[in-house]
C-alpha cells in the first residue's frame, strides 16, 4: 500500500500573514525557514507528498482568485527548483462558519486516500495548529506539529485527538530527520493451506518483539535478528507441525524476506553490504549484497541430523529461500565442532551482516549504486 506525507500549507510551508491570514500578493510570499530543505529532504521518501490547505473564503469578494494564484504558483515553481514536487493539491475554499465536510480537520477531501490503496497507519499530517493533528486523528494517521515544544503542548493539552501526534519541533530538520528514520517498516501475511504466518519487522528496532513459530529451537535462531541487527521483528507462525517442519520454515523465510525487502523500500542511503564472527569454536561468515539480484552460496558441513526440534538440512533451505524473497546475494560458510554453536553462529552473522547492510545515514540519500538503480 502506498503512503502519504500532507502538508499544511499557510504557517507550515510559507508564512502567515498576522494581520489577514491571506497569501494573496507576492509581496507577502516568504518561506518558513528550513522549510525548502526540509520539504528537499522529505521529498525523497517513500511516500506521496500532498499539500492540504484551509484557504478561506477563495474566490470570494473578500479573497479572490487572481490574488491567491500569483504567489502560490511562485511558491509552487520555488519548491520545483529544489526538486519538490506535490503530488496532489488539495485545497478547501470554505469559510469556517459553513461548517464544510471538506474543511479541515474534516476528510470530505480526503476521499481518495482513505480507500485500500493508501496505508493511512503509515501515513503522516505536518502542520502548525492543533487542527492538524485533529485532521491526522480522523484519517488514521500520525501527526507532525510545527511548534516550539511548550507551545504546542499546550495547544493539545486535554484534546481527545492529542494521542495523534508523535513529534512536536519547530524545525524542519527535525520533522525530515524524523521521517527518514521511521519510515522502513512493513508487514507481510501469508495463508496458505499449510501455514498462517504473519511478519512484522522496523528495521530501525522501533517496536517490540515477538517471536512464536511452534518450533523452539527455530525460535531461539530467530530471536538473533532483533538482538544483532537492531531490528524490531514480530515472526507468528502456525503451520502443520504435525506433518514435518518443512513448510514453517521456508515460509516464515519467504514471508521474512519479503518484508524485510518491503521496508528496505528504495534502499537510498543504505550501506548495501556486509560480516564475519566467532562462536565460542566456531566461525561464521556470512556476506550479504542487497543488489537487487538473488544468488545463494552455503557452505556449512553438520554432523548431526538435528538440533533441538529441527532438522539441521532445513537450515540451509531457510537462508535459500530469505536469500530469493528478498533478492541479495547471500553467501554463509562457517565451521565448527558443535553444531549448535555452528548454526547459532551462522544466525548471529547473518544479523550482524544486515545489521551492516541496511545502516542509514539519513543525511546522505544516494542509491549505493553505480548503476543508478538496485
Amino acid at each position: 500500500m502506498k503512503k502519504v506525507i500532507f502538508v499544511d500549507r499557510d504557517g507550515t510551508i510559507i508564512t502567515e500573514p498576522p494581520v489577514d491570514y491571506q497569501v494573496d500578493s507576492l509581496e507577502k510570499l516568504e518561506f518558513v525557514a528550513g522549510a525548502i530543505s526540509g520539504l528537499k529532504s522529505v521529498a525523497e521518501l517513500d511516500y506521496e507528498l500532498v499539500m492540504a490547505s484551509n484557504q478561506d473564503g477563495l474566490g470570494t469578494d473578500s479573497f479572490p482568485e487572481d490574488t491567491f494564484w500569483p504567489a502560490h504558483t511562485k511558491m509552487l515553481r520555488t519548491l520545483a527548483g529544489e526538486g519538490v514536487f506535490f503530488d496532489d493539491q488539495l485545497i478547501d475554499p470554505t469559510l469556517p462558519e459553513e461548517n464544510s465536510p471538506t474543511r479541515k480537520p474534516g476528510v470530505g477531501m480526503f476521499g481518495k486516500y482513505l480507500s485500500d490503496d493508501y496505508d493511512m497507519a503509515a501515513s503522516y499530517v505536518v502542520g502548525d495548529r492543533a487542527t492538524d493533528v485533529e485532521l491526522a486523528f480522523n484519517l488514521g494517521a500520525k501527526a507532525i506539529l510545527l511548534q516550539p515544544k511548550t507551545e504546542g503542548e499546550a495547544m493539545l493539552e486535554g484534546k481527545a485527538f492529542a494521542s495523534a501526534c508523535v513529534l512536536i519541533t519547530p524545525d524542519w530538520q527535525d520533522v525530515a530527520e524524523f521521517l527518514r528514520r521511521t519510515d522502513r517498516c512493513a508487514v507481510v501475511e501469508r495463508k496458505t493451506s499449510e501455514t498462517d504466518i504473519r511478519i512484522a519487522v522496523d528495521l530501525d528496532g522501533g517496536a517490540e518483539s515477538h517471536v512464536d513459530t511452534g518450533l523452539k529451537f527455530f525460535d531461539h535462531m530467530l530471536w538473533q535478528l532483533p538482538h544483532h541487527a537492531g531490528i524490531a521483528l514480530e515472526a507468528v507462525c502456525r503451520g502443520d507441525l504435525e506433518v514435518d517442519e518443512h513448510h514453517t520454515i521456508e515460509d516464515v523465510a519467504i514471508a521474512l524476506g519479503e518484508a524485510i525487502l518491503q521496508a528496505l523500500g528504495s534502499k537510498r542511503g543504505i550501506d548495501r553490504y556486509g560480516f564475519v564472527l566467532p562462536m565460542d569454536e566456531c566461525r561464521a561468515m556470512v556476506l550479504i549484497d542487497f543488489g537487487g539480484r538473488a544468488d545463494f552460496v552455503w557452505d556449512v558441513p553438520f554432523t548431526r541430523e538435528r538440533v533441538g526440534d529441527v532438522p539441521t538440512e532445513m537450515f540451509k533451505h531457510f537462508f535459500k529461500s530469505l536469500c530469493v524473497a528478498m533478492r541479495c546475494n547471500l553467501h554463509i560458510e562457517a565451521r565448527g565442532e558443535n553444531n549448535h554453536h555452528l548454526i547459532e553462529g551462522v544466525f548471529k552473522a547473518f544479523a550482524r551482516a544486515l545489521k551492516m547492510a541496511i545502516r542509514r545515514d539519513v543525511f546522505k540519500y544516494d542509491l549505493p549504486s553505480s548503476k543508478g538503480v538496485l
